[in-house]
């Protein structure tokens, strides 16, 4: 591929011609603008390899003007908790792909070096492990310090084969701890998004009796119920933040159960849908999923359990978060 400078020629980005490219071209003020974004670009390397073309078209803009290469190309920032591995992973490689810009997290030192092997392209790994309150701080901590995000994906999570319970180093049950203190906590502490996006799960459906109960203190443990009730929360969670929060579009969805190292080699779903409805959420400029307060599966709206549109319970999540770590959400 040949790209230079030109006076004479401008070849303008697939992604600012069409009926409001001139509207978005504008934004580029300044007399030289043109000159500075316009390139010539031997476009058989584009037929052969076109991800490839794209993504150095966009660097090459990007280096001319800055931020506003961003919203030319409509590129988000977003950051994913639990990319390690997983959805979470499967998630930040296609933004990667996609063009946008991503921040992963990985619960150790350790972790993270894995990751910066296989996933390219990420702009920063952060560090934390999210079952600690005070490291899930520090998580929100060096995540506001890289800046503002358009979008958090909230991925992490523990699953329902815990056979006993864990408790942490705070007192709490593990899994209450990260999946759903976790993003309690990565909410009300990051610098608000636009876009937020929770990851629930099928199982939440008639998993909402017992928030008098939500720490294990008066049952007998079941892993398979606590993670179901664990998932439940987090939809009471998305619903409250886009309660409270309106100019923020807050959803969840299910991806359904898929062959993660979570889900088992035996889970019937297909892999291949389970990533794409949380980018979809978290990037596009459809009206279908420029919503909020809504429940997903495969970047379509399904109903979640009634119960969890319920203010009182939503309030019941927040009360107790607030309790056990210090830290309230509000919009005041």
């Amino acid at each position: 591929m040949i790209l230079r400078p030109t006076h004479s020629r401008v070849i303008m980005p697939a992604a600012i011609t069409g009926r409001d490219s001139t509207a978005r071209y504008s934004a580029m003020r300044g007399p030289t603008a043109a000159w500075r974004a316009a390139f010539v670009v031997d476009r058989e390397p584009r037929r052969r390899c076109d991800r490839h073309y794209r993504r150095l078209e966009r660097a090459v803009l990007e280096s001319y003007i800055g931020e506003t290469a961003r919203e030319i190309f409509r590129m988000a920032r977003v950051f994913i908790t639990g990319s390690a591995d997983g959805l979470g992973k499967m998630a930040a490689e296609l933004l990667i792909e996609q063009g946008h810009k991503v921040v992963l997290h990985a619960r150790s030192a350790a972790r993270a070096e894995e990751t910066r092997k296989k996933v390219g392209g990420a702009e920063h790994i952060v560090v934390g492990d999210l079952s600690n309150i005070a490291e899930t701080k520090s998580v929100a901590d060096l995540v506001n310090r890289l800046g503002w995000f358009d979008a958090v994906i909230h991925n992490a999570g523990i699953g329902y084969r815990e056979p006993k319970l864990v408790k942490t180093v705070d007192g709490l049950p593990q899994l209450f701890a990260v999946n759903t203190l976790a993003p309690y906590l990565l909410t009300a502490l990051i610098t608000m998004p636009k876009r937020l996006v929770y990851l629930s799960s099928g199982m939440h459906y008639g998993a909402g009796s017992h928030l008098d109960d939500m720490l294990w203190e008066k049952r007998r443990w079941n892993g398979s119920q606590a993670y179901a009730e664990t998932k439940f929360q987090d939809v009471l969670l998305a619903f409250a933040v886009a309660r409270l929060f309106p100019e923020v579009k807050s959803n969840s969805l299910e991806p359904g159960w898929v062959p993660t190292k979570m889900g088992g080699a035996e889970a019937p779903d297909d892999i291949d849908k389970a990533h794409r409805t949380q980018v979809w959420l978290a990037t596009s400029d459809q009206p279908a999923a420029a919503v909020s307060g809504r429940y997903f599966f495969h970047q379509k709206l399904r109903d979640p359990d009634p119960a969890t549109k319920d203010v009182e319970r939503q309030d019941l999540l927040l009360d107790l978060c607030r309790k056990v770590s210090g830290i309230a959400l509000s919009a005041t």
